[in-house]
């Protein structure tokens, strides 16, 4: 005796099925956002298309990071992938010092663009933009001076 299995020819309700939205057709007015993190430092950023503002904590980046270093050293990741002056990004950064925002903005500034432009990806991926700097500070452990300094040997 064999067993015949029919199958449904009707769909089941709310079952249809639909093609999937394309990564690369973004809309234009719309924001990407990334987090970026390094050391004690968080960075929230939102990017989208325009004139390349770079705003920092409601401020200009020359503004909030005086030294000419950390400024070119926060568009790094936009000139890697030549689209300085497509994007206005705007970032929020807390915690840590200016070194450790700095990176944090990178990151985050890093992993808004892969979201904006998929085919960059391989780019920031070779420039290390999206590696997320793991070093943080070692704790102190109780019965020393620091995370690892000891009291001097007393020998008498």
């Amino acid at each position: 005796m064999t067993l015949e299995i029919k199958k449904a020819k009707k769909p089941v309700a709310g079952l249809e099925t639909k093609e999937a939205p394309k990564k690369t057709e973004k809309a234009a007015g719309s924001s990407f956002y990334g987090t970026g993190r390094r050391k004690t430092s968080v960075a929230r950023v939102w990017i989208k298309a325009g004139s390349g503002k770079v705003t920092v904590n409601k401020r200009i980046l020359e503004e909030y990071f005086p030294r000419d270093a950390y400024s070119r050293s926060v568009l790094g990741p936009l000139s890697a992938t030549k689209t300085i002056g497509q994007y206005d990004v705007k970032c929020t950064v807390q915690g840590g010092g200016l070194s450790g925002q700095v990176g944090a903005i990178i990151h985050g500034m890093a992993r808004a663009l892969d979201k904006a432009a998929p085919e960059l990806h391989e780019i920031l991926r070779k420039g290390g933009f999206l590696t997320r700097d793991s070093r943080t500070v070692e704790r102190k452990k109780y019965g020393l001076l620091k995370a690892r300094k000891r009291t001097p040997f007393k020998r008498r």
